[in-house]
């Protein structure tokens, strides 16, 4: 079983930043991509950004292209998203998700970003 495990939500005023951990549990792991979601207050859950596990190859939604930067840790099982130039829109609860080619097998609890305007 795999646990992930979100932290570094928070407040912070629009251009601000903030930067979120994703720590993973587990006997084995090795997926093959990890990635960030967010759902807004009444939105459904959207994509943010993923990478591939041990090649690095990364996507971003084209929302937060130029102000996210998603990296990773592979010693500490961990992945990261820098949140830059937040915006009011930005608001979600960002969650951390481990999983396979057209699978997203593991989800975090959640970590709550809200930024002031």
């Amino acid at each position: 079983q795999v646990q992930l495990v979100e932290s570094g939500g928070g407040l912070v005023q629009a251009g601000g930043s903030l930067r979120l951990s994703c720590a993973a549990s587990g006997r084995t792991f090795s997926p093959y991509f990890m990635g960030w979601f967010r759902r807004a207050p009444g939105k459904e859950r959207e994509f943010v950004a993923r990478i591939v596990w041990t090649a690095g190859t990364i996507i971003y939604a084209d929302s937060v292209k130029g102000r996210f930067t998603i990296s990773k840790d592979n010693a500490k099982n961990t992945v990261y998203l820098a949140l830059n130039s937040l915006k009011a829109e930005d608001t979600a609860v960002y969650y951390c998700a481990a999983g396979r080619l057209g699978s997203w097998d593991y989800w975090g609890q959640g970590t709550q970003v809200t930024v002031s305007s």
